[in-house]
C-alpha cells in the first residue's frame, strides 16, 4: 500500500451559516450541496460539513465540534495573505510564526472558525 494524500476530511458543525461564512466567504473554498449534504472543494480536497454529530454513518466513533487540528497551503506571499484576512475581519489568534510543514519550513497563520477548530494557513517560502 502507498498512501497520496488526503481525500477529504469531516467538520461537525454547530451552525451551518457561521461555519460556511468562514470557510467560504473568508477561505474562499467552495460550497456545494447535494441532497442535504454540503461539502467544502479547494484544489483537489473537499471538507464534508455534518450538522450533527454522526450524520452519516460511518462516522467518527466520537465526533465533537471544534476537535480539529489543520494547516492549509496557500499560494502568495503570507504577508498578503494576512492583510487579505485582516481586511475580511478574520479571527487571527496568532501568526506570522515560522513552523514545520510536511515538506519542511512553512510561516503560517492561526485562526479559529466559529466551532473554535484550529485552522492555519500557511506558505512555503519561495526557494
Amino acid at each position: 500500500m502507498n498512501i497520496k494524500r488526503i481525500d477529504h476530511i469531516v467538520i461537525t458543525t454547530q451552525d451551518l451559516k457561521r461555519c460556511l461564512a468562514f470557510y467560504e466567504g473568508l477561505l474562499g473554498m467552495e460550497h456545494r450541496e447535494k441532497n442535504g449534504r454540503h461539502a467544502l472543494h479547494f484544489g483537489s480536497t473537499k471538507f464534508n460539513i455534518h450538522v450533527r454529530k454522526g450524520e452519516f454513518q460511518p462516522a467518527a466513533k466520537y465526533p465533537t465540534c471544534g476537535s480539529l487540528d489543520l494547516c492549509l497551503i496557500a499560494d502568495g506571499p503570507i504577508e498578503d495573505i494576512r492583510r487579505e484576512l485582516e481586511a475580511k475581519g478574520a479571527p487571527i489568534e496568532l501568526g506570522i510564526v515560522e513552523r514545520t510543514g510536511a515538506q519542511g519550513r512553512i510561516d503560517s497563520i492561526y485562526l479559529r472558525d466559529p466551532d473554535g477548530n484550529l485552522v492555519e494557513v500557511s506558505v512555503y517560502p519561495q526557494r
